[in-house]
């Protein structure tokens, strides 16, 4: 992961995170708007629908034709089961499902409609129509969406597909939808269709909760700003030198003594197994799978302070409260290590539905080549024993297990002995997540003078996280080895909501469409139109943004 900082760097960090409520300057807020008018940009949208092709990501396929579509008071939206679903596999319980997607639909637009669009069964060819079916090449998250004078209907193969529809529907609106009361309208949608399909599977954004820790509700808040851009997997990195944050029973002293701590001597936290299932059923109901993170055999001093036991010495250090990386090691030799191992896996997986547990592995530079390979060795079976599938940093390419994802986080100045081992481990049929640290790394400065973030990959204006091709990013990598992208935000900077948007935002919706949108439609000069067309969206949300210099926003 590469968080390489300086001792200036470690006093910012601190001095940011000393206090509850950091100093206005620390995260400039975007200027206020009123629920009545965003600015001139969506007074025209008010006026003329907007077109089909701008919304982020970008569609794979856009045909406009015929009259607008208008969201009206008599307006219904009618959940349509697949007559054929047994033909198409459909489990029982998808109308059940669609429904969920409905109500979701209904709730995001009554607000600023001021109508009740009932949501109903009932058979009928106007309203907004949501249906299971259509082509088999829409796949599990695709979706088509066909708008007439009379009605949209959204059809996709599964649930997730007519979710990622919404947030589609949703961007085609004037950005005064997502205000919290009644607006004016009109609520008009251009005609045609869209046919929508991502590009990548593994669609992620990662949230550090180790360095400064994020409670609940501020993880469902991210999460619901990942699923407007069709993000599907948040990984919560939940444990490394600064802090335990989730509650494992056989081990109980990890949170309650390990998860008392943060960057800056903060009083840290820690999610209750309850805390937990709620951020993995939240994430579930908006169509995100949930990919927990316990980084080893490094960045354990939180596990190692919790249990003298964990230590080949036997005596426990201090919790850490600082930002250097790379000192700390679980005992590889130690049998017990691999009891707390299994033991950790063991009760994450139980709590976990989706295929994955990250287990890390970067930055061990306490722990030597031979035993980290040892380490990698003995722990990757403990994953699949648990009937998961391990994601490790792309260190572990030295020893990949059949079936383990690597997620490479290397930038430019990786040396290319380390990128011709993850692209050896590639060809050998190692999945690739990309993460590139100066590219999608959100906790990278826009540049010098960004108050917020680290730099030691280098600054990361808003183009640069848009400008990159996953599959031909790494030399010697096949396309058909990446599984996708992920845009990792690490907190050693960040301690609010606040400043976690400041940092993701612009950014995080360009890493979006890297990651869903064909490679053919990836153009920088249309994409920054569409991106500042979002800013009047962001604000009525309230959604603390960078107004990034690269960027043509609104008044």
């Amino acid at each position: 992961m590469g968080r390489r900082i300086g001792p200036l760097l470690v006093l910012c960090a601190s001095l940011l995170a000393a206090t509850a409520s950091p100093p206005a300057t620390a995260s400039p807020r975007t200027a206020p708007v009123t629920a009545t008018g965003t600015g001139a940009e969506d007074a025209a949208t008010t006026r003329s629908p907007r077109p089909l092709d701008q919304v982020i990501p970008a569609p794979a396929s856009v045909r406009e034709r015929g009259r607008p579509y208008t969201i009206t008071p008599r307006t219904v939206i009618r959940v349509h089961g697949d007559p054929d679903h047994h033909r198409h596999g459909q489990r029982r319980g998808a109308r059940k499902d669609v429904r969920q997607v409905a109500d979701h639909l209904a709730e995001l637009l009554r607000p600023a409609t001021g109508y009740r669009l009932p949501v109903t069964t009932s058979p009928g060819r106007d309203g907004i129509q949501l249906r299971l079916g259509g082509h088999r090449g829409l796949g599990p998250e695709g979706y088509r969406l066909d708008v007439t004078a009379r009605a949209v209907r959204l059809t996709a193969r599964e649930p997730a597909g007519l979710f990622h529809g919404i947030q589609t529907l949703r961007q085609l609106l004037p950005a005064t939808i997502e205000a919290s009361d009644k607006q004016p309208g009109p609520w008009r949608i251009t005609g045609g269709t869209i046919t929508d399909t991502p590009r990548y599977a593994y669609r992620g954004a990662m949230l550090d909760v180790s360095r400064h820790f994020f409670p609940v509700p501020a993880v469902k808040r991210y999460i619901d700003q990942l699923a407007l851009y069709k993000i599907n997997t948040l990984h919560l990195h939940l444990s490394d030198d600064q802090g335990w944050r989730i509650a494992i029973d056989s081990w109980p002293r990890l949170a309650t003594y390990g998860g008392g701590s943060e960057v800056g001597g903060g009083p840290g936290g820690h999610y209750t197994k309850a805390d937990y299932r709620e951020i993995v059923r939240y994430a579930a109901a908006r169509h995100l799978t949930v990919v927990p993170e316990i980084d080893m055999p490094g960045h354990t001093n939180a596990a190692l302070a919790s249990y003298a036991e964990l230590n080949c010495d036997g005596v426990a250090p201090p919790r850490y409260t600082g930002t250097e990386v790379g000192f700390s090691s679980l005992c590889v030799p130690l049998e017990r290590t691999y009891d707390f191992v299994d033991d950790v896996l063991r009760e994450l997986a139980a709590l976990t539905p989706g295929p994955y547990l990250h287990i890390g592995g970067d930055e061990a530079h306490s722990t030597s080549h031979e035993d980290y390979v040892t380490f990698m060795r003995r722990v990757q079976p403990l994953v699949a024993k648990y009937g998961k599938k391990a994601i490790g940093w792309h260190q572990i390419t030295a020893a990949p297990a059949r079936g383990t994802v690597a997620q490479y986080w290397g930038y430019d100045r990786t040396g290319p002995q380390e990128r011709a081992q993850v692209a050896e481990a590639a060809r050998r049929g190692t999945k690739l997540v990309l993460s590139p640290a100066d590219r999608a790394y959100l906790d990278m400065k826009y540049d010098k003078d960004t108050p917020l973030g680290l730099s030691w990959a280098g600054y990361v204006p808003t183009r640069r996280a848009y400008d990159w091709d996953p599959g031909q990013y790494l030399e010697g990598v096949p396309e058909r080895a990446v599984l996708g992208v992920e845009a990792p935000l690490w907190s050693e900077t960040i301690a609010t909501s606040d400043q976690l948007e400041y940092l993701a935002f612009p950014r995080l919706p360009g890493v979006a469409e890297v990651g869903w949108s064909p490679a053919a439609t990836h153009d920088w000069d249309g994409y920054r139109e569409r991106l500042a067309q979002q800013a009047p969206r962001w604000e009525l949300m309230g959604v603390n943004y960078y107004r990034s210099p690269q960027v043509p926003w609104p008044r």
